[in-house]
């Protein structure tokens, strides 16, 4: 990106799933204003292939079209992460990079790490150091075993580097910047799509938003996966919609489920509005505007924290801390009562305030760049050093 010349080789930048667009974002914007950078290329894996929803949100984030696509789709984590590595390893190859950088804990970011790791070519790790400390998801995995081999690593939180210095990684290698998706929320608000136009554009009732609505988001196995427990959640969902109303983009993954468990007439005549996954100039607005939000997701937890609004997340566990200790987050699992008590005390009072993290300030890319271009030079200057 901006024709400048290098002794060093670009940067790969990764992306594979809808949350690491939000963060590639503001940070190829800087790295294409920052002169002491070499050339970012941008490698598109292909780990999510909603291909339609994929264009609308590389439109909405004005993020450019990926320079290489692995086209890789779905599989199991075992195959997804395998075609990864198989796909990626030539275009290391080929482009000599002076370093890989990824974000965030899907199979991409693992994946590509180890490519990289093991061709030499340095790894630098956005948003290291989260920890829910529950084995059992798939991504806590990538992001502890991330970190083990990272070169360098970027945290949104300081927490991150007391869970980082318990996994034995020394001080050096992380740095705190703050947070890629506040930097992309920031500059999203302006442009942010209204919640009834986004309710129109679905077929569905803008009045039902009048006196105020929770957004829901779900999606992880835990909640939706097992026929049992996703009957349980959508009760819950109904009697909380009885106290506000509620509007749900519905995720593929947990569509489908529904459809497997015959439990959609559960929501027959309840106040919950069913949309179909949205762009994330829809999702900004309706966070904006949301009296509360019910999530299991981890960008959602963040980006509620920096708007202010109220956040119940359906986890028993949850690797942003900061969210809950600074912010407007509670975990309340499937807890019925916890969750309708809290909704009650939301709708009658505003529930949960919060403050902005340190550094969450639309400046993380900014803070990436700067630093970076330093480290890259310095580690160039460092292997010239080295007797071959």
């Amino acid at each position: 990106m901006g024709g400048r010349e290098h002794a060093i080789g670009p940067v790969l930048c990764i992306v594979g799933a809808r949350p690491n667009y939000m963060k590639m974002a503001p940070l190829l914007r800087a790295f294409a204003a920052d002169a002491s950078l070499p050339p970012a290329v941008l490698v598109h894996t292909g780990q999510h292939y909603d291909f339609a929803l994929n264009d609308r949100l590389f439109t909405d984030l004005e993020l450019p079209a990926p320079d290489i696509n692995l086209e890789v789709g779905s599989g199991t984590h075992a195959m997804q992460t395998a075609e990864v590595m198989k796909r990626f390893e030539p275009v290391v190859d080929r482009t000599q990079p002076s370093a890989v950088l990824v974000v965030g804990d899907v199979n991409s970011t693992l994946a590509c790490s180890l490519v990289a790791v093991k061709k030499s070519v340095a790894v630098i790790h956005v948003e290291a150091g989260l920890r829910s400390y529950d084995r059992l998801m798939p991504e806590e995995i990538n992001r502890v075993l991330t970190d083990q081999i990272a070169d360098l690593m970027y945290t949104t939180e300081r927490s991150a580097h007391d869970n980082l210095a318990r996994e034995g990684i020394a001080p050096e290698r992380a740095v705190f910047v703050g947070n890629l998706m506040i930097d992309s929320l920031q500059s999203a608000l302006p442009k942010a799509v209204a919640p009834e136009a986004t309710l129109q554009q679905a077929g569905a009732p803008a009045d039902l938003i009048r006196d105020g609505f929770g957004v829901v988001t779900l999606h992880r196995p835990s909640n939706v996966d097992d026929a049992a427990t996703l009957k349980d959640v959508l009760q819950i969902l109904v009697e909380v919609a009885r106290r506000v109303a509620l509007v749900w983009p519905v995720h593929p993954r947990t569509r489908a489920s529904i459809d497997r468990a015959g439990l959609g007439a559960m929501l027959d005549g309840s106040r919950i509005a069913l949309l179909p996954p949205q762009g994330y100039l829809e999702m900004v607005g309706l966070m904006s505007r949301a009296t509360l939000a019910l999530t299991d997701s981890g960008g959602v937890q963040e980006e509620t924290t920096a708007l202010g609004a109220p956040c119940l997340t359906m986890r028993d566990n949850t690797e942003r801390p900061i969210t809950i200790d600074a912010g407007t987050n509670t975990l309340v699992g499937r807890d019925r009562m916890l969750i309708l008590s809290c909704v009650d005390e939301i709708v009658a009072s505003g529930g949960k305030r919060g403050r902005v993290p340190e550094y969450w300030d639309g400046r993380a890319a900014q803070r990436i760049a700067a630093h970076l271009g330093a480290w890259l030079a310095q580690r160039a200057r460092a292997t010239r050093a080295v007797p071959s």
